[in-house]
């Protein structure tokens, strides 16, 4: 299972940003996937359209939680800010709104979504940063010797 582009390819079926990482990796999380959409569902748009943390890695973030509950809360926190400096590496920032000005757009704050069109999707840096998440994602979690596969 390529989990980078099923992660992609659940944004672009209309999930938010947080849920397409939730379902990339809902068959090693032991939660029905009914649950993780809606714990994903007020996470997209930076939480809730507030354009703060990306919802990638909102999504990520709380994977990593239910990947590794055995780690104690400092493991943890190091895991995430590991994950943060790799995101932040490759893309420049983990903020929503940050992402998106930086691709030219505007962080539109209010709680309408936008619709999902053709035109959505070419302009939106997301689908690449939602595949970025879930890479880093695999691979800590290779690294940890989480069995992904």
């Amino acid at each position: 299972m390529d989990r980078k582009n099923n992660a992609k390819n659940n944004f672009l079926n209309g999930l938010n940003c947080t849920q397409a990482i939730l379902l990339a990796f809902s068959d090693l999380l032991e939660v029905p996937e009914e649950t993780l959409l809606a714990l994903g569902l007020p996470m997209g748009g930076g939480m809730g359209r507030l354009r703060q943390t990306c919802g990638g890695v909102t999504g990520a973030v709380l994977c990593l939680g239910l990947l590794f509950p055995e780690y104690s809360k400092k493991e943890m926190y190091a895991l995430v800010q590991e994950f943060a400096r790799r995101f932040t590496q490759k893309n420049g920032s983990i903020n929503c709104g940050e992402l998106l000005t930086g691709a030219h757009l505007t962080a539109d704050t209010s709680p309408e979504p936008e619709a999902r069109t053709e035109e959505y999707y070419k302009k939106r840096p997301c689908p690449e940063l939602i595949a970025d998440a879930a890479e880093i994602l695999e691979q800590i979690c290779k690294e940890r010797g989480k069995s992904i596969d």
